[in-house]
């Protein structure tokens, strides 16, 4: 199990209460079934409302909603437990990025409809934004959403997008001024339903990692919704996506720290009970010495963590902070995995052990959440 660590500051105690119920929860319902939702490539909806009966989901959102009105924290122990036990689904998109989105620019309609639907695992949401010729510079996408009367018609399409083959309601990236100058201000932020006509998903994208998490291409052609279906006003969307940056990285860097945790516990224990030489790979001085420099580098690891989740839910994480922590923490990840897969031998590149299944989904986290070039070059600009 993930070790709470009790020098960590982050929690209290009614946070770790939760903690339980989340690790019972993913260890009935989850864990046992990740073997055959890597074989099936998808995660079945019933997982998602079985989630929403026990609070997992969206906690933040306010009980005026049907949420349960609590801070980041319970967002942050979800995903550290997710994490650390590899159970894969698309969660953290929908609690830390899409229900912030609708609490924070939706209509009383919009919250009303959708968020109540969002905490019990009853509507599956997915955020579109990467396009096939355009991913981290946001401002060159072309799926344009043009007035018609009281309506949007949005023609388009997007990839690499996280429940993407799940989801019910996608909030979509489109340009609603494609005229506008600077070109940020031309973008809005469409709520799109799944059953609309001219919605189409694509494939379900095959990649090297990650295999039981909805990753797909979405088309909209001719797509028609009511223009109340804009999240907020029209023409502040890339404002709104660049105000949640640092919530969004945050929670990467938690998922990757939890998940570093994982594949150091499951090297200590593998090398301690793997012969060589008439004795154990824990015994050579090589094996000591680098997860010792692991285990240092992931106790600073989680003190920063802490230390950030704690400036998150004081309201004071800048997008700055934000990009450090997930460059940070998913290069830490990086590391971590590549040398404990090194340390299991020809084990470690055997699908049958857990490290390979790591050290294959941990190579999309310097890549996903903007790339850690990107990270560097955000963080440049503030020196």
């Amino acid at each position: 199990m993930l070790d709470t660590l009790p020098g960590r500051f982050a929690y209290n105690e009614d946070h770790q209460a939760f903690r339980q119920t989340v690790r019972q929860f993913l260890l009935k319902e989850g864990v046992p079934n990740v073997n055959q939702w890597e074989k099936d490539r998808l995660v079945p909806k019933a997982f998602w409302r079985q989630a929403g009966e026990v609070g997992m989901l969206c906690p933040t959102v306010p009980e005026a909603y049907g949420g349960l009105g609590l801070d980041f924290g319970y967002n942050a122990i979800v995903n550290e437990e997710m994490a650390y036990l590899g159970v894969p689904a698309g969660f953290t998109l929908q609690s830390d990025i899409v229900c912030d989105y609708l609490v924070a620019y939706g209509s009383e309609e919009q919250k009303a409809q959708w968020l109540p639907r969002l905490v019990s695992g009853e509507t599956i949401t997915a955020i579109a934004m990467t396009e096939p010729g355009t991913g981290s510079d946001l401002q060159s996408i072309r799926t344009s959403a043009v007035k018609d009367g009281n309506h949007y018609v949005i023609n388009g399409s997007k990839t690499y997008i996280t429940n993407g083959q799940n989801a019910d309601l996608i909030l979509v990236v489109a340009k609603t001024d494609p005229e506008a100058k600077p070109a940020y201000k031309g973008m809005s932020i469409i709520l799109v339903e799944s059953d609309r006509e001219g919605f189409q998903r694509g494939r379900k994208l095959d990649k090297i990692g990650q295999d039981a998490a909805d990753t797909s291409e979405l088309f909209f052609e001719d797509v028609r919704v009511p223009m109340t279906n804009c999240l907020g006003q029209e023409g502040m969307g890339f404002i709104y996506l660049m105000s949640q940056l640092p919530q969004e990285r945050l929670s990467i860097a938690v998922g990757t720290q939890a998940s570093a945790q994982k594949a150091f516990d499951e090297t200590v224990e593998f090398t301690k009970t793997r012969k060589a030489f008439a004795g154990m790979v824990f015994d050579f001085q090589n094996t000591r010495f680098v997860l010792a420099d692991l285990k240092a580098k992931l106790q600073v690891g989680w003190a920063h963590l802490d230390w950030a989740i704690k400036r998150h839910l004081a309201g004071e994480l800048t997008a700055t902070e934000g990009a450090a922590a997930k460059l940070w923490h998913t290069e830490l990840q990086w590391e971590v995995m590549d040398k404990c897969l090194q340390l299991h031998g020809g084990a470690g590149y055997m699908n049958e052990y857990p490290i390979a299944r790591m050290w294959r989904a941990a190579r999309v986290s310097r890549i996903y959440g903007g790339t850690n070039e990107i990270m560097k070059e955000l963080i440049g600009r503030s020196l």
